[in-house]
């Protein structure tokens, strides 16, 4: 990760391809295409890739989570329980429909703790949505239980765990809907870009509709189709789907790498009896995208990332202290800083997090380092890293 990597050759020619044709938009002008069909042999792909019925192409990973959503029937007023960790675009996807993010607290697997999630549960809500955050997944049958116990959506937001799977499943496909983000620095790229995918054909047409202005795409006449309900421009454009089908069909590539790499520097980190190392559910495999560990406590945590940091150790982060990936400083959502009003039914749902502490996952996150799995790295440079980052933790820890 990230797939840019590695760009080549396979990239070149399928973006050529559109470039020789002329037609950059997905839909339509079928007779300059010249039989190429970029977003639809890249949905074709997703499907075989991820053992799925349906995968509809959209803009963007928060796209694909808002578009899910929608799908699915989520909107105003609608409680969405999601995790403390993940990325903003999570919670903004949730916002843009009118509904309500509830965030509750997260466990070592670093997303939701399934007690947290039946404590949030309210007449509101409407859908669960697990967030597999640097490449893992939470306690998939537990939150798969709830949300059936519930009669609620199970929506798994896979936008950094593409290639990761659970009990033989792949990670996206074991919810209702699964969401991927394709964007600069995934392990799959199109530059911009994302996914839904979905065994549930209702939720697919759906996708599919909403996604490009409610248009139901039946015939062969764009004009002459009809809007069955309304809908919004999430398209993704031909040429960053062009980019994508190189690279899904160069993921066992990419993850076989990625999970060279891992294993070096977990197997470094191993020989420190202080380092513990993040949950993986029974049944689960990580993406080998991040390697996540954790220190003792929040002084050491913040004092090996700050070795890190000044000894040239990049793309280890401690997210404790980020205002992208975890709530602490999310300011702009507790405060609802926005361009427009806020819908009052966001406001009150939302006033929970004037008051609401997150001590567990505070206690979590403080003592979690996650550190970036580079693809271009050879096998000697992964290894003098490894050394490296044991050699910063020791002493860090005073040993």
């Amino acid at each position: 990760m990230p797939g840019f990597e590695l760009f080549g050759d396979l990239e070149r020619q399928e973006v050529h391809d559109v470039l020789d044709n002329g037609v950059l938009m997905r839909y339509g002008f079928d007779g300059m295409r010249k039989g190429h069909w970029k977003a639809k042999e890249l949905e074709t792909q997703l499907k075989a890739t991820f053992n799925v019925n349906h995968a509809q192409l959209v803009s963007s990973g928060t796209a694909a989570v808002s578009v899910a959503l929608a799908s699915a029937g989520v909107g105003a007023g609608d409680e969405v329980i999601m995790p403390t960790f993940t990325f903003v675009a999570s919670f903004e996807a949730v916002m843009m429909l009118g509904a309500i993010p509830v965030l509750v607290d997260i466990d070592e697997t670093l997303t939701l703790d399934p007690k947290a999630v039946e404590a949030a549960m309210s007449p509101n809500t409407k859908a669960v949505m697990v967030v597999q955050m640097c490449g893992s997944m939470g306690h998939m049958d537990a939150l798969r239980d709830i949300c059936s116990k519930y009669d609620l959506i199970f929506i798994e937001d896979a936008c950094q765990a593409i290639g990761g799977t659970y009990k033989g499943k792949a990670l996206g496909s074991v919810a209702d809907l699964g969401c991927f983000s394709f964007d600069f620095v995934k392990t799959i790229t199109c530059g911009e870009g994302g996914a839904v995918i979905t065994n549930n054909k209702e939720y697919y047409l759906n996708a599919d509709h909403y996604s490009d202005h409610g248009h139901d795409h039946v015939g062969n006449d764009r004009g002459a189709e009809t809007h069955p309900f309304l809908g919004y421009n999430y398209r993704i454009s031909e040429l960053n789907a062009a980019v994508g089908l190189a690279q899904i069909r160069r993921l066992p590539e990419f993850i076989a790498l990625q999970k060279r790499n891992y294993t070096i520097l977990r197997s470094a980190l191993e020989t420190i009896p202080e380092v513990r190392f993040r949950e993986v559910p029974e049944g689960g495999e990580e993406s080998y995208a991040f390697l996540n560990f954790f220190l003792p406590n929040l002084e050491i945590a913040r004092n090996v990332s700050e070795a890190f940091k000044s000894n040239d150790i990049d793309a280890c982060f401690h997210y404790y202290d980020n205002n992208w990936h975890y709530i602490r400083k999310w300011n702009h959502l507790k405060e609802l800083k926005s361009l427009f009003p806020i819908s009052e039914e966001v406001k009150e749902g939302l006033k929970y997090l004037k008051t609401k502490s997150f001590t567990q996952s505070d206690a979590i996150i403080g003592r979690n380092l996650s550190c970036l799995i580079k693809l271009s790295w050879t096998e000697e440079e992964a290894e003098a890293r490894a050394q490296k980052m044991a050699k910063l933790i020791k002493h860090s820890l005073g040993v």
